[in-house]
């Protein structure tokens, strides 16, 4: 699907998190996908779009435990009243948050995803927006993952950037997963629904 149509009113960038982005247990790739999240906030940020940073809360011991330096988002969040933080435990960013009202609120119609990981957070949250009549926008070269270990007798070891195209692939037919993140463009969010 090709991009179709108005500029997005928001950004959600999902967990884009110290651990899986920086040291050893950084995904392939994360120089990149970090680049393309940075241009995506600040293009979103100077068309006065909602930027809404996504946050996982892993269990104990898990690289992104809350107030582990794995858990802290590895991009800076904005002071403005258009950026906000929002803390999830579950892989879909509307599952027990305040994110659907965040939208809600003001007014956004058409939203971008990215982030990480692409087959689990980044795709339910697409999902969860999708099933909330948004139009979403994954742009291919702005979410990532691992790659997939080898399995006897099932597969050789999947590159990650293979895992994030099928992950997208499997959402194609409704969301829009071949634009590239240099070809996105942001609206401004409307005032607050009061």
């Amino acid at each position: 699907m090709t991009l179709s149509g108005s500029p997005l009113q928001a950004l959600l960038v999902v967990d884009v998190q110290s651990a899986f982005v920086s040291g050893a247990g950084a995904v392939p790739g994360a120089a990149l996908l970090l680049d393309r999240t940075t241009g995506l906030i600040a293009r979103a940020r100077a068309s006065g779009a909602l930027v809404v940073h996504i946050q996982n809360d892993g269990p104990t011991g898990a690289g992104d435990e809350p107030h582990t330096p794995g858990w802290e988002l590895h991009l800076p969040v904005g002071t403005g009243p258009g950026e906000s933080v929002v803390r999830k435990s579950q892989d879909d960013g509307f599952e027990g948050t305040t994110l659907g009202g965040l939208l809600v609120g003001h007014g956004v119609r058409g939203l971008v995803v990215c982030g990480l990981m692409s087959e689990m957070c980044v795709q339910a949250t697409a999902r969860g927006a999708l099933a909330r009549d948004y139009r979403v926008v994954l742009p291919y070269d702005a979410h990532a993952t691992y790659n997939i270990p080898a399995a006897r007798g099932i597969s050789e070891e999947i590159p990650a950037a293979a895992a994030s195209r099928v992950a997208a692939w499997a959402i194609s037919n409704e969301a829009e997963v071949t634009t590239a993140a240099a070809d996105v463009t942001f609206a401004p969010l409307l005032p607050p629904v009061r």
